[in-house]
């Protein structure tokens, strides 16, 4: 049943502070037109949107892509107004602040997905019980630094740093992809490094929102129910062969912290392609860009030309070849994304003037028979 955002029964009512605890701010409000009120989504599903108000949750249809610019995302400031039937329903999506994007599952697609709106912090999960993937943590980071956010780098799992998979050197690999990211070392089991992450959050000039990024099985459930200091998600073990976890999360929802901000689960993600993420990608590979500038030639294609500084630098080690494999690799996605959605805009522009001119042959033969 929805709820009507004007109920004030105590059962479900929450208060104006307590909204701004989601991250309302003063700016946000100002947006609002006469007769609008604002609401976060907490969970988006397929038909419909959980959202949270002032006057306590409610459920609302989710806006059809036609006709609105977005249809909506965990974590979106709605505007929301009373519909013709008096049930509250969106008026408006509310420009985002940040938004964490990577590109829809299947291969040929040209869609973005988005994971989180309006974040302020994202931790990038990697757990210590393992080795690094070195090519997901970059992924993640320049996605994490595309988005508009603020990256962590979280290190879980600290309690099982020597045990029976020896991966002592895990830190120290993470902390190779941590210029200008902040890195936290934590263990759910034991508490350690939990307050000092919560304090980050708190430590936003409004309430902040934070979500996890990582592979399933990283103790991204475990993480969150530490931070909130109750069991908030389920956990699941991970097989020790492959360190795969089972998905105890399969949806996006907004859980609050105690003492403010609000903290956003994701599913455990396999994969992770970059959408249009220059930005992300010169803040994780500015060092290899800024080898450009000094190769011989200003059209460079670094591979075999002379006076290439890119091989030179491989070549005296100060540049790890994979590191440039997936630097390369990136930029490949990117052309082939770009190369697509031009060819799908080219095939909607050709479809639309195929429907103009079949309707200007109708409209001149109505005209002609009218004559005749």
């Amino acid at each position: 049943m929805t709820l009507s955002t004007q109920d004030n029964s105590s059962s479900n009512r929450i208060s104006s502070s307590a909204l701004a605890e989601y991250g309302l701010t003063p700016e946000l409000s100002a947006q609002l037109h006469d007769g609008e009120w604002p609401a976060r989504v907490v969970r988006a599903d397929r038909l419909f949107l959980q959202v949270v108000t002032e006057h306590g949750p409610a459920r609302v249809s989710r806006p059809r892509a036609a006709a609105h610019q977005d249809p909506g995302a965990t974590g979106d400031w709605l505007a929301l107004h009373t519909g013709a039937n008096g049930e509250p329903e969106v008026a408006r999506v509310l420009p985002r602040t940040s938004q964490l994007i990577r590109k829809a599952a299947f291969d040929n697609s040209t869609e973005s997905q988005v994971l989180a709106a309006n974040i302020d912090l994202i931790g990038v999960v990697v757990p210590i019980d393992r080795a690094v993937s070195e090519n997901r943590l970059e992924r993640m980071l320049v996605a994490a630094w595309d988005s508009g956010a603020t990256p962590l780098i979280i290190l879980t799992k600290a309690d099982l740093a020597d045990g029976v998979n020896g991966n002592r050197d895990v830190v120290a690999d993470a902390l190779r992809f941590a210029t200008g990211v902040e890195v936290f070392t934590t263990s759910a089991a034991e508490g350690d490094g939990i307050e000092q992450l919560r304090q980050r959050v708190l430590a936003s000039a409004h309430a902040a929102t934070l979500t996890f990024l990582g592979p399933s099985g990283a103790g991204k459930s475990s993480l969150i129910n530490a931070l909130v200091g109750a069991e908030v998600q389920g956990t699941g073990e991970v097989r020790e062969g492959d360190f795969k976890g089972k998905h105890t999360t399969t949806s996006r929802e907004l859980i609050p912290l105690p003492g403010g901000g609000v903290l956003m689960d994701t599913p455990g993600v396999r994969g992770f392609q970059t959408v249009d993420a220059e930005e992300g990608i010169t803040a994780v590979f500015g060092d290899i860009e800024a080898l450009f500038a000094d190769c011989r030639f200003s059209d460079c294609g670094h591979g075999s030309e002379p006076g290439c500084a890119v091989q030179a630098a491989i070549g005296s080690g100060a540049l790890e070849p994979r590191r440039w494999q997936s630097y390369q690799k990136m930029q490949r996605e990117m052309a082939r994304l770009a190369t697509r959605k031009e060819a799908a805009a080219a095939r909607a522009e050709s479809r639309s003037r195929g429907r103009e001119y079949r309707n200007f042959k109708k409209i001149q033969e109505q005209s002609r028979r009218q004559r005749y």
